[in-house]
């Protein structure tokens, strides 16, 4: 292995434009490889991004010996087959949230991941912005009491039908793509798993064949009577908020999927008083993501969140979309 991990960009999705300048200003990794499934385009993205070598395919670029491992942003049914693949060449996977669609195809991922040693993160970038550690701090310090509501909204237009969130065999849809920070927000902040959901949907006909959920409602029930309500959309106005109410106060955070390395406000809240800022210096979330998983690729240290977390995340969301289907079929 050399001094910094040697990473490959299997695919060119938009995130990219966010992720490879972020894996490129790392400390511990250098971006080397991009792939897509025609040369001209994968030359483009090398060319417009400053990356030396360019693949006409995913296979030829997992082939190489030159990558150590692979940043995966592909279309949402695709990462289970790709980690795999990844894996089986030898790569180590810093794979775009979910990990997969379901929990099976994570646990799939976890044998696969302790068979050959290689390292597999789930992508949920936010959680390494230095406002969460913050947030974590002051709930620990017990800033609100006893947990009582959660409230997370993330919602955005995702545009026209070309959109790959619109078709049903590429895994779109609200609940998988936005919905799923929700989903793990929660059960971060609460620190358990929820033990019943409840879900309603807006349901549109999809762009391939099948119907798509545009916007998404559900209320989860914790260990302890902690209820956390979340709405998610992607057809819908931005917004992007966390706000956490317990017996002794209530912690706001706003946008708290959204920012790079800029500064953030958390809010304190308590009983008549006024409320506390807490001022936390901004990091970028996806260039600490991506020295995290490096310094385990290259040290060994364990990462910070393990594939059954993701699993655990998956369940969850397939409750929630079955739990919605329920009533849209009703």
């Amino acid at each position: 292995m050399t001094a910094k991990v040697r990473w490959g960009i299997l695919g060119g999705a938009r995130i990219v434009r966010k992720t490879i300048p972020a894996l490129q200003a790392t400390a511990n990794g250098e971006v080397v490889g991009i792939a897509s499934r025609s040369e001209v385009k994968a030359k483009e993205l090398a060319d417009k991004h400053g990356i030396p070598q360019a693949f006409g395919s995913y296979d030829e670029l997992l082939a190489s010996p030159d990558i150590d491992a692979v940043y995966l942003p592909l279309p949402n049914a695709l990462h289970h087959e790709w980690i795999l693949k990844s894996l089986d060449a030898g790569k180590h996977v810093l794979c775009e949230k979910p990990l997969a669609m379901n929990a099976a195809e994570c646990e799939d991922i976890a044998r696969k991941a302790d068979g050959t040693g290689l390292k597999v993160l789930e992508g949920f970038m936010y959680r390494f912005h230095p406002r969460f550690e913050k947030l974590q701090e002051l709930l620990e310090a017990g800033a609100v009491g006893t947990l009582t509501f959660v409230h997370v909204a993330h919602s955005f237009d995702a545009g026209g039908d070309d959109n790959i969130r619109w078709y049903a065999g590429l895994g779109g849809g609200a609940l998988f793509d936005t919905g799923c920070y929700c989903v793990n927000a929660a059960r971060m902040v609460t620190g358990q798993e929820p033990t019943s959901v409840e879900a309603f949907a807006n349901m549109r006909e999809a762009s391939d064949d099948g119907l798509i959920d545009t916007s998404i409602a559900g209320i989860m029930r914790f260990p302890g009577n902690a209820t956390v309500l979340f709405d998610t959309g992607v057809n819908l106005e931005r917004r992007n908020f966390l706000e956490i109410t317990g017996t002794e106060g209530r912690l706001y955070l706003d946008n708290p999927f959204g920012l790079l390395d800029e500064d953030s406000v958390l809010e304190e809240h308590h009983f008549g008083q006024d409320p506390v800022r807490h001022h936390v210096k901004g990091r970028n979330h996806f260039v600490r993501m991506g020295e995290h998983f490096a310094d385990s690729v290259l040290n060994g240290t364990p990462l910070r969140y393990d594939l059954a977390d993701a699993a655990n995340n998956a369940r969850t969301l397939t409750a929630l979309r079955d739990a919605a289907r329920k009533h849209s079929e009703a």
